[in-house]
């Protein structure tokens, strides 16, 4: 007689937006990547200061099920503390800021952060994110000018103290199985770490929000990595 073979099921591939942008972001991609077999999901990543970002992020967590992290942007700094608080599958950032090995880590690059003090209002409020640059210059990562209206109207508008801020860094978290998704050459640096680190490493051309002009490309190229790890 045969043994049945247990059916393993996947871990949830679980997107983390930008706390600077919304889950607009991600959901063309969530909804293609679920044609390839995969369970997913969208966190909530609000919040107006790092720990109440990351106190929404992990209560908007499916509960008692695996999950593989997707984060973009930095969003990838809440990466360790959420692999802190419970066993990850795996993570593969995409075009995403990459935590120290251990400490904390800045939510902005001091450069734009002081670009950024100039541009908050009297209540030290900051202009949605695609408000910090020419239209342009954001229009050309999108596919169309209705989804530049609807991602700057989903944008919040962060006080300038978050910009201002740090996240805890936990040690440990570079032993899970980690993938990097590249956008172009805007995180030159953190695909070189991860080639060097031995993660698996693919590269898409594009701008940063390619995830909305491409959203099937990046569909296949996740799965392709969440394969690998």
């Amino acid at each position: 007689m045969t043994t049945p073979t247990a059916v393993v099921e996947r871990p949830i591939a679980t997107f983390l937006p930008s706390p600077f942008l919304g889950p607009a972001v991600w959901e063309p991609v969530a909804q293609r990547l679920r044609s390839h077999g995969w369970r997913t999901h969208v966190a909530d990543t609000a919040g107006t200061s790092p720990a109440e970002v990351l106190d929404r992020c992990e209560a908007s967590l499916p509960d008692d099920d695996l999950l593989v992290l997707v984060p973009h942007s930095n969003a990838g700094l809440y990466v360790p503390a959420i692999a802190a608080a419970g066993p990850l599958a795996g993570t593969v950032f995409v075009d995403a800021a990459l935590p120290p090995a251990s400490g904390t880590a800045p939510l902005v690059p001091p450069a734009l952060r002081e670009q950024l003090r100039e541009l908050a209002d009297a209540d030290g409020l900051l202009p949605p994110w695609p408000s910090w640059w020419p239209r342009e210059e954001v229009r050309r990562l999108l596919p169309d000018d209705d989804t530049l209206d609807r991602l700057r109207a989903e944008a919040p508008r962060l006080p300038v103290t978050y910009v201002e801020s740090s996240v805890e860094v936990p040690a440990g978290w570079e032993r899970d199985r980690l993938a990097y998704l590249a956008f172009g050459d805007t995180y030159a640096a953190e695909t070189r770490r991860a080639e060097e680190s031995g993660w698996p490493t693919a590269t898409l051309p594009g701008g940063h929000l390619h995830m909305l002009r491409d959203p099937d490309d990046v569909a296949t190229s996740l799965a392709g990595l969440l394969a690998r790890i």
